[in-house]
């Protein structure tokens, strides 16, 4: 017997099975499930993924591209899975923990969702403030405030139709990647490095400087609550019930995230090899704050146009990022509590979770508070991982929820090693922040 039942707690009940899918050929129908994975594929390229990017390719070159890659053939598969829970079961996971765990455990792992929410919020705002400093001059306070009304721009496009929200966040996707073909057209990377680049190489193991870094990247890159947001959203779409149509809707779904993955693996590679190419053996191995970036990109490239679109793109992404986080936390109270509040006030509580630790920050600290901000934000965010990973591949793999729908063996056997070699990683990552 599986998960699936009359049930009025859907997941996001206004735009629940809202998207109709075509009886036409098939390109019609992944059109129709095209737009999910990219509101997934945007918290793999936010502003918190950029420092470690940075570092990576100005200090170690085009090393680290292997990393990247691993990184995002393991958020294809969890990704996979999560679709997959939503289809098959009609559960987002918040509702399918709640409806497995005990009311303290599954408590315990809201709050802690919450928290991970609102970190990974946090960076996205601090994010786009600063590219708003770096572009208009605008005080990082002001910048917070501005990138926070997003909130309203969501609801109103809710309101209008789901897929507006994802054609938005494609938009800002396309901006984002324009913005680094130029830089790397500029950058003029070494195209035999990079090739080398996504080889393996066992130096990344005999330097612990150059295995902090890679670690970093492979930990901070699966988002927890990316987990939750496509279990939920890819029940926007209208299909049938019965099971041959629930097979179809799994196997789009998972074209459509890894698709939008891959463009992910682009913009995260792209940001490590134009910080290969432009500051790697030119005195600047150092660089890894983003502003610092910034600054540096016109003069080492010749032109002022590079400073501009690194910044353009640093600004689309980070509020390309808050839209979809405002929706994760909808879905997590939503889920785990069985509370329904009116989308604006959920939204708001987001934002101001994430608003008022920016602001106190950079009010005291000014700019200089950010930087350590944003490492924050990601050490919280590894801690969170582990009690939405594993839930994920426990249930997947469990008939009784699944149905004929449960993941194959060749998925539960590649997700287990996954989720331990995640948690592992994130436990070193906080052994290292905080002990050594």
């Amino acid at each position: 017997m599986s998960w699936r039942q009359p049930s009025s707690s859907v997941s996001l009940p206004e735009v629940h099975s809202s998207v109709p899918v075509p009886t036409g050929g098939f390109w019609k129908k992944l059109f129709a499930f095209a737009g999910p994975g990219y509101l997934v594929a945007v918290g793999y390229m936010d502003p918190g993924n950029w420092a470690t990017d940075l570092a990576g390719g100005a200090k170690y070159g085009y090393t680290l591209l292997s990393v990247i890659m691993l990184s995002n053939l393991m958020a294809i598969l969890l990704q996979a899975l999560a679709a997959r829970l939503g289809i098959a079961s009609g559960r987002d996971l918040a509702q399918a923990c709640r409806d497995h765990y005990s009311r303290p455990t599954t408590l315990f792992l809201w709050a802690l969702c919450e928290v991970a929410i609102a970190a990974c919020d946090l960076a996205e705002v601090i994010g786009a403030a600063i590219a708003l400093n770096l572009l208009f001059g605008l005080p990082m306070i002001w910048g917070v405030c501005l990138t926070s009304a997003d909130v309203l721009l969501v609801l109103w496009l809710q309101h209008q139709r789901f897929r507006y929200v994802e054609a938005l966040v494609v938009l800002l996707i396309v901006g984002i990647a324009g913005s680094f073909a130029i830089e790397l057209a500029l950058a003029r990377p070494d195209v035999t490095g990079v090739a080398k680049g996504i080889v393996p190489s066992a130096a990344i193991l005999r330097d612990p400087a150059m295995l902090y870094i890679a670690v970093s990247i492979l930990g901070a890159t699966v988002m927890p609550h990316n987990l939750y947001l496509h279990s939920s959203i890819v029940q926007t779409r209208k299909y049938k019930d019965d099971l041959g149509s629930r097979k179809e809707a799994v196997r789009f779904a998972t074209i459509d995230s890894t698709f939008a993955l891959m463009s992910a693996l682009f913009l995260n590679g792209a940001i490590l090899v134009m910080a290969a190419a432009t500051f790697h053996g030119t005195g600047h191995e150092t660089v890894a704050d983003i502003s610092d970036a910034y600054l540096l990109l016109a003069p080492l490239l010749g032109t002022s146009l590079a400073s501009t679109l690194f910044a353009v793109a640093l600004l689309f992404s980070g509020q390309n990022a808050t839209l979809t986080g405002t929706l994760a936390g909808q879905i997590v109270m939503e889920g785990f509590l069985n509370i329904r509040l009116r989308p604006w006030l959920r939204r708001l509580i987001t934002r101001l979770i994430a608003i008022i630790p920016a602001l106190i920050t950079v009010a005291i600290y000014g700019e200089r508070g950010t930087g350590q901000l944003l490492i924050l934000s990601q050490v919280v965010l590894s801690l969170q991982l582990p009690f939405a990973v594993f839930p994920l591949v426990l249930f997947t793999g469990d008939r009784s929820k699944m149905g004929e729908l449960v993941a194959p063996m060749w998925m539960r056997a590649l997700a287990w090693p996954v989720a331990v070699v995640i948690a592992a990683l994130n436990a070193w990552l906080l052994w290292q922040t905080f002990v050594r």
